[in-house]
Parts: C-alpha cells; sequence; structure tokens
C-alpha cells in the first residue's frame, strides 16, 4: 500500500488519484539519511504498482527546505562505521541509497512533481531534477554545495545538472559551490514554474490536471519522450508505432472521443 507508516516521510493522497512523500527531517532540513533511502524508495515503488495513483508530489517538511542532500551531521555515525569497514563500502552505500531512489524516479512511466520549498541543494537539487516537473515559489534557493564539503555531486547530479541546465553552466555551479535564487534558478531551467502564490495549492492543481489525463497516453508519452533523449530520431519513430498498437485500440481514446462529440469531459479509466 502507498499510504504506510513511515519515520523519515510521510506519504498522503492529498487529491483524487495524486500521490504525495513528504520528506519529513524538518529540524535536519530534510537531509537524506540511510533509512530515508530506503523509505523513499519502498514509497516510490508503491506509487509506481498502483494504478489507482497517476501522480505524484514529492515536498519537504516545513518552509526552509525541500531537501539539502545527504545529512553529514553524524547523526547517522553508526551507520557511517559500518560502511567504512565494508569493502567498497561508500560506493555500495550510494549504490543502494540515493542513487537508487532516483533511479526508480526516473525509470517511472508515471509523472512526478516536486514542490520546492527553501533549499534545494546538492542531493536535494538531485532529487527535484529527478522529477518531471519542478514547482517553486519565490522563496527557493537552487544550488549544488556539495563541494563545499570536498564532496561529488553522486546522486545522479553529474548527469542531470548539465542535461538541464547546460554542460557549462552546471559545471560552474558545482566547481563554484553556487547557489541561485528562485528566479535565477527558473531563468537556468531548474524550475518549471515559479509559483508566486499558494505553492501547495498550485503545486496539486497541476499534479490532478495530469492524474485526469488518460493515463496510457501519459505513460507512453513518458516513456517515449525519455527514449527519445538517449536516442535517434529513426527510434523514437519506432517507439511511436510500438505505443500506438496500444493506445489507439484502448478505450480510453472511444471514451475521448465520445466525451467530445457529447461536449463534456472524459472519464479515463487506463484501459
Amino acid at each position: 500500500m502507498f499510504a504506510t507508516s513511515y519515520e523519515t516521510i510521510v506519504c498522503d493522497t492529498p487529491r483524487p488519484a495524486v500521490a504525495r512523500i513528504t520528506l519529513n527531517r524538518e529540524k535536519q532540513m530534510n537531509a537524506y539519511n540511510w533509512a530515508m533511502t530506503q523509505e523513499l524508495q519502498a514509497a516510490i515503488g508503491a506509487y509506481r504498482d498502483d494504478d489507482a495513483l497517476r501522480a505524484l508530489v514529492i515536498a519537504g517538511a516545513g518552509p526552509r527546505a525541500f531537501c539539502t542532500g545527504g545529512d553529514i551531521s553524524g547523526v547517522d555515525a553508526e551507520h557511517g562505521r559500518k560502511v567504512r569497514d565494508q569493502p567498497m563500502g561508500h560506493g555500495r552505500e550510494m549504490r543502494d541509497g540515493m542513487q537508487a531512489v532516483l533511479a526508480l524516479l526516473k525509470k517511472i512511466d508515471k509523472p512526478s512533481v516536486a514542490m520546492i520549498q527553501g533549499y534545494a541543494v546538492a542531493g536535494g537539487l538531485a532529487l527535484a531534477l529527478a522529477c518531471d516537473f519542478r514547482f517553486a515559489g519565490p522563496e527557493a534557493r537552487l544550488g549544488d554545495t556539495s563541494g563545499r564539503f570536498g564532496l561529488l555531486p553522486d546522486e545522479g547530479g553529474a548527469w542531470l545538472f548539465p542535461h538541464i541546465m547546460g554542460f557549462d553552466r552546471a559545471l560552474k555551479m558545482s566547481l563554484l559551490h553556487e547557489v541561485y535564487d528562485a528566479k535565477t534558478a527558473f531563468g537556468l531551467g531548474l524550475i518549471t514554474e515559479l509559483v508566486e502564490g499558494d505553492l501547495e495549492a498550485r503545486a496539486l492543481e497541476f499534479a490532478q490536471a495530469l492524474a485526469a489525463k488518460a493515463p496510457l497516453a501519459v505513460r507512453m508519452v513518458k516513456t517515449m519522450m525519455t527514449r527519445a533523449l538517449e536516442g535517434t530520431f529513426e527510434s523514437s519513430l519506432g517507439d511511436a508505432q510500438l505505443a500506438v498498437m496500444v493506445t489507439n485500440p484502448s478505450q480510453d481514446v472511444r471514451e475521448g472521443g465520445l466525451a467530445f462529440r457529447e461536449k463534456r469531459a472524459p472519464k479515463f479509466q487506463g484501459r
């Protein structure tokens, strides 16, 4: 089930067919630890597997931060010692921790929205960029602070940052540890929509609009565009030929046409 009890995150369904995961370590500015990475994998997997849920919102608890990356405060010292005592321990921790979260999020063929209040930096920025859309308020601050601590954009940022903002800008951000205000981040393409009003209401409204669309078409479009970014034009055409064999004969396509003719909103069932 999606709405399961966790220690470091909160899961709920605030709108019909909309799932929400809230990072719930407000005192630590929602920095992730090992427990959070494991719980995020479970919750995102539950969203993936529940056909009744059609859009996901990821948020951070409190106004100060979406996520500030990995927790380096030392509170997870026992886990850290276990990591250091294992051969290749740090690499395994990264692979099975936040990298696994981002890989899972990128693989899902249903849409995801990051709702950014306050800071989204280092691994927190990578988490936001792994979502399909990013909505942020004017107080948001986005950037890569990893290098301040001699660390790397190792959660997935080394791929995500240049793909979204361009190689030179991404390299500059990481090497100089830059953090941008919301307006600058929007101009760099890190934010999809800059929200001046009620951020939560706007993010949930957008997610609900996504959830109301034909589920098969939504999933196919996301899959096709994701594959197209890494393939050729010809391979994208081939993907489209395969996809229409699923969507065109579907009940949803028939419902879409019928609703148009009857001048009403369609009721898509994902079949």
